[in-house]
């Protein structure tokens, strides 16, 4: 967007937009040709807000702060297809944080790279906030504007014990308690 409006500097929204990551609500929007970046980026956290206000008693009785709920659904928004996957998902990455395990969340490493970059071993040994194969908690700030069904699995999530999970090239996720279910599972889903 930005095309249409005359007085909206995309770079300017970007860098005034880049401390709120994660509060705008992602939908389609609709502004008059003289719309600026301040225009836009109100509406669009005003629509979190309102967006959120159905979800807040469910994140407030969550046993994490709503800065992490935050973070978390945003991972989730890119980890999980469906409500259950995120929710599981979010099973397994809660659980890791409690245990002081690395996230080790693949989504959280796209976000630092340039689109199409794939994942290589040198990028996971890139000294960043946001690799969560190289340090342990939350990366220090969302990585993108989650949706409704991210935010309330990240507040509700499915704890099983799994430690593990993967996509198959179908999108269907499987789960494991341990590395070795994990190699099994790599074995048989994706070779």
């Amino acid at each position: 967007f930005g095309r249409q409006l005359q007085r909206f500097d995309a770079n300017d929204f970007l860098a005034k937009a880049q401390p709120e990551e994660g509060y705008f609500f992602p939908d389609t929007y609709f502004f008059l040709p003289n719309a600026n970046c301040d225009t836009v980026s109100q509406a669009m956290h005003q629509n979190f807000d309102t967006q959120l206000a159905t979800l807040k008693p469910v994140i407030a009785s969550s046993t994490h702060s709503f800065a992490d709920v935050v973070i978390m659904a945003s991972i989730l928004e890119r980890e999980g297809r469906n409500l259950q996957d995120r929710r599981m998902i979010a099973g397994v990455l809660w659980r890791r944080l409690k245990i002081g395990m690395a996230l080790q969340a693949d989504a959280t490493m796209i976000y630092t790279l340039k689109r199409g970059q794939p994942i290589t071993p040198k990028v996971l040994a890139t000294d960043s906030p946001y690799n969560t194969y190289l340090n342990k908690g939350l990366p220090p700030t969302a990585i993108g504007s989650p949706s409704l069904i991210s935010l309330e699995a990240a507040a509700t999530p499915i704890d099983k014990g799994y430690l593990f999970y993967l996509a198959d090239s179908s999108g269907v996720t499987h789960y494991s308690k341990t590395y070795a279910g994990q190699l099994a599972n790599e074995r048989r889903y994706l070779r």
